[in-house]
């Protein structure tokens, strides 16, 4: 077998070095975490496993790039502000339609009903995607249908972990005091479970589930939700989605940046 030339070998054995520093210095930042984000040498060592000389030439490197920085005696590292203008040029990009688009068709493959995608806009719950049931007997509001935050799975989804000062100045504008104990008690329960239902609130005959989305601020951004006939949606069925939707909220969250393990439940109503 004829050899390389001898520069065409140098540029691999170049290359494959500087992948194996990028994956180095990548390990390096992925190791500080929100229980730890100040960490010494020896710590980060521990970590990665890297030589203290390797791993020293590549923290000077990663500060010079305003990605880490040193502080205190004896010096402890964490990441620094180079790494919030790489989180803001990401967040920038992200379009919550497009994020989730798979999410819900996978929602609405799996169960064959209905799913959507809603979000707050001006005090009401608006449709921004919609994957229509193949059935023939089904429910579709449509892109742009929009309703009251008081009204409907989706909408009651969202109101249950918004801040609790908005959220009982829109309850206390929008239902009628009549009312108000019949929201309270479904906001009381979204919130304990991480979903909300509905029967019959939108259209006659119809029931559905929907769960909150969150941002990496952990507020909620909207809300992905299934409905469908009660004719095949029954209570077992019913409690079956919720799963399936508290799932998928998760999922999308996770895409919007959202790094906790459980809603930021709101104060009660």
């Amino acid at each position: 077998m004829a050899k390389k030339p001898k520069a065409e070998t140098q540029d691999a054995e170049q290359g494959a070095s500087g992948v194996r520093a990028v994956d180095r210095a990548i390990a390096i930042l992925q190791c500080f975490t929100p229980d730890q984000p100040a960490m010494s040498v020896i710590e980060i060592q521990k970590r990665v496993g890297l030589s203290r000389p390797t791993l020293y030439r590549l923290l000077q490197t990663l500060a010079q790039r305003d990605l880490i920085q040193a502080e205190g005696d004896p010096q402890r590292f964490r990441l620094s502000h180079g790494v919030m203008k790489l989180a803001h040029v990401w967040l920038k990009g992200l379009e919550i339609v497009a994020v989730a688009r798979p999410i819900v068709e996978g929602l609405r493959e799996a169960t064959g009903e209905t799913a959507a995608l809603f979000r707050e806009q001006d005090d009401r719950g608006i449709c921004i995607l919609e994957c229509e049931s193949r059935h023939v007997l089904s429910i579709s509001r449509g892109v742009g249908h929009s309703l009251s935050l008081t009204q409907g799975s989706s909408c009651k989804a969202m109101l249950a972990f918004m801040d609790p000062a908005r959220q009982a100045a829109l309850i206390s504008a929008t239902v009628p005091s009549t009312e108000r104990a019949r929201i309270e008690e479904a906001l009381t329960f979204a919130r304990h479970n991480g979903y909300a239902t509905s029967h019959s609130e939108i259209f006659a005959g119809a029931a559905a589930v929907s769960a909150p989305c969150f941002d990496h601020r952990g507020n909620v951004v909207g809300s992905v939700g299934l409905y469908g006939p009660t004719a095949r949606i029954d209570e077992q069925k019913l409690l079956e989605y919720s799963g399936l939707v508290r799932e998928a909220g998760r999922q999308i969250s996770v895409l919007l940046g959202f790094q906790g393990t459980e809603p930021a439940v709101a104060g009660p109503v």
